[in-house]
């Protein structure tokens, strides 16, 4: 089986069996023919039934040092998700990246104002308009018990 006939196999699942839509279908295709793109650059003729993990390791230490750690797990997640697909239609009998792990990606902390930044909110309130006191107290009760604009709101 060649990569073509295999991608196109696979998007036809994604879209019937999946109902996946477009932009989906089209990510995940994306990130198998960056493979057959790094297979092709490197002179690696190697059909998707048999390609073996060594070379998909390869292929992941090389976009390593394109992509942060986030991209470099999608692709790794599309990719487990393809050779899963092969693996359910009997075409291989074991995923080659079942014992490769993703990134760690860390999380990324909330943006938070400083006091001055609270303060000048504050000033600029106009206390005089109907609102400003609910205003007022809506600022303070979320900068004093550091909610969410969805948790105060709820």
């Amino acid at each position: 089986m060649k990569w073509s006939q295999a991608i196109n196999h696979y998007q036809n699942y994604l879209k019937i069996e999946r109902g996946l839509s477009v932009n989906s279908i089209s990510n995940y295709s994306f990130d198998i023919n960056k493979l057959v793109k790094w297979l092709t650059g490197n002179d690696i003729e190697i059909s998707p039934i048999k390609i073996e993990q060594e070379t998909l390791q390869d292929f992941i230490y090389s976009i390593a040092k394109e992509v942060n750690p986030r991209s470099q797990s999608r692709i790794i997640s599309g990719l487990k998700g393809f050779f899963n697909y092969l693996v359910f239609e009997e075409y291989r009998t074991t995923n080659p990246l079942d014992l490769i792990e993703s990134p760690k990606i860390g999380r990324k902390l909330p943006d938070t104002l400083s006091l001055e930044e609270i303060d000048l909110i504050i000033s600029e309130i106009d206390l005089s308009k109907l609102q400003g006191e609910r205003n007022r107290a809506i600022i303070e009760v979320l900068y004093g018990c550091g909610l969410r604009v969805s948790e105060l709101i709820n």
